[in-house]
């Protein structure tokens, strides 16, 4: 029996690679734009129905709910490796049993892991980052809502990875767009107690986000199940876990989901350095607000060029053409870099009245923003660059490189100088914000120098077909 789908895009092995890398970037990057959105509002109300704190509350735990969070994650890092190698190759049966393994396997890791370990640790995680008592009263409930109603999110990451992966970056923006849209709603419902709901705070923010990624999840599975998306369940499909399947996700995605714990983990820990600082609540709320937030606009739409170069190397490896894979990143990285440069003259420009978006207005913490971001102006040209060669790696399958790269850079050169400050002559906020800076710049380097090596050409990823399946049976794959 065949099962009707949308067939793959083949101009990303085929046609103009910048069209290519534009039409995979450019919807993603709105999408995250769009859905951070989510974030500016969440700040803004919380900033003016809870105060500085309740900022610094979203901020401290985002950043610890990524750290954990990563770990699941690495499934569809993993998942994304497979996909496009085999869209690459034009093989639409492969590309959909790797998703639905992917699924199996998130799905298994937040209901044994994420959501109960969460919400337990969750008061040992805000111990870590030094979070001043006003600032963690208000973090703990919401972190621990994070954790249990993230699999909403999850599945909503899963469905626009495979997606992307696949060629297809238009559903996962429209996608997007609702999901922010119900957010938005949802949470100005719970932080101010629109109605007859109660008024929640800085809780509120992570009750509106659980309630939109569940309704948003239920429309993402029914797309699957519908033949629209160029990724197709159907009742033909064997459900079973495929453990030879799972084990090659996590041989894929494990380094690149460590890679994002060590990455988040060095933001955590310089959260406890900025915690250390004799203004500690002020400069959290600063780095929340000018790091996590403004500097997201350069990252969004930096993760989007990465999304497409990673697609746009993998499938042209996949069809056994690696000289567009190369041409394709160079293009992704160069597109980047002059959004960066464009994003970084508003903060040196009108760092004040960025700041005021999200109701800030003590002195202290609107000096120490606008500190932050005259460095975050530089640090964003090499972000840029460092993400669009990321994709690369691992879209071509090298995802340990990217792995090795973040320790050295995100963890070594940032928390080593500041550790070295803070033990000879103590520690001022610039430093950190040097330290940042610094980090990137070694990143971008390395990112740079190991691409160009090439060493990414000779790895290879393979799929038994599925076994035609008895009468009355089911199909069962042998492996990889």
């Amino acid at each position: 029996m065949t099962h009707a789908s949308k067939p793959l895009d083949r101009s990303i092995v085929e046609g103009p690679l910048a069209h290519a890398v534009w039409m995979l970037a450019w919807p993603t990057m709105l999408q995250n734009l769009i859905g951070g959105l989510q974030g500016v509002v969440d700040h803004a109300l919380v900033g003016h129905f809870v105060g500085y704190a309740g900022n610094a509350a979203i901020g401290v735990g985002i950043q610890i709910f990524i750290v954990v969070i990563a770990f699941v994650m690495s499934v569809f890092s993993g998942m994304g490796v497979l996909v496009s190698r085999f869209a690459g190759a034009n093989d639409p049966e492969k590309v959909n049993r790797t998703v639905y393994q992917a699924f199996l396997a998130a799905l298994a890791l937040w209901g044994l892991v994420l959501a109960p370990l969460g919400w337990i640790l969750a008061p040992s995680l805000l111990g870590v980052v030094n979070a001043a008592p006003a600032v963690r009263a208000e973090a703990l409930p919401f972190l621990r809502i994070m954790f249990v109603g993230s699999i909403g999110m999850l599945l909503f990451f899963m469905v626009g990875g495979a997606l992307r992966a696949a060629g297809d970056a238009r559903t996962p923006l429209h996608l997007g767009i609702l999901l922010t849209v119900l957010n938005i709603a949802c949470n100005v419902a719970f932080i101010t107690g629109l109605g007859p709901l109660p008024r929640l705070g800085t809780a509120g923010a992570a009750v509106g986000t659980t309630v939109a990624g569940l309704v948003l999840s239920g429309v993402a599975v029914y797309l699957l199940f519908s033949g629209r998306l160029p990724v197709t369940w159907h009742r033909g499909m064997d459900w079973r876990p495929d453990w030879s399947v799972i084990r090659t996700l996590f041989r894929f995605g494990l380094p690149t989901g460590v890679q994002g714990i060590a990455m988040n983990v060095a933001g955590v820990l310089l959260l406890r350095f900025i915690g250390s600082l004799p203004q500690s609540a002020q400069a959290q709320a600063a780095y929340a607000v000018s790091y996590t937030e403004l500097f997201s606009f350069i990252t969004w739409t930096s993760v989007g060029l990465m999304g497409a170069a990673a697609t746009v190397a993998g499938q042209n490896l996949g069809a056994h053409r690696p000289e567009r894979a190369v041409q394709g990143v160079h293009v992704a990285a160069s597109v980047g870099l002059g959004l960066a440069a464009a994003i970084g003259v508003l903060f040196v420009t009108i760092p004040r009245s960025l700041l005021g978006l999200f109701g800030m207005t003590d002195p202290v913490v609107v000096g120490l923003g606008v500190q932050l971001l005259r460095f975050l102006s530089v640090s964003g040209l090499f972000v840029t660059i460092a993400l669009a060669y990321t994709g690369g790696l691992q879209g071509t399958g090298d995802t340990r490189s990217p792995l090795y790269i973040s320790i050295a850079s995100q963890i070594v050169v940032p928390l080593g100088l500041c550790s070295a400050l803070q033990a000879t002559r103590g520690l001022h906020p610039s430093d950190i914000w040097t330290a940042i800076l610094l980090g990137h710049i070694t990143r971008s380097a390395l990112s740079v120098v190991r691409f160009r090596q090439g060493k990414w050409r000779a790895i290879r990823v393979e799929m038994e077909p599925a076994i035609a399946p008895p009468v009355g049976g089911r199909a069962r794959s042998p492996g990889i």
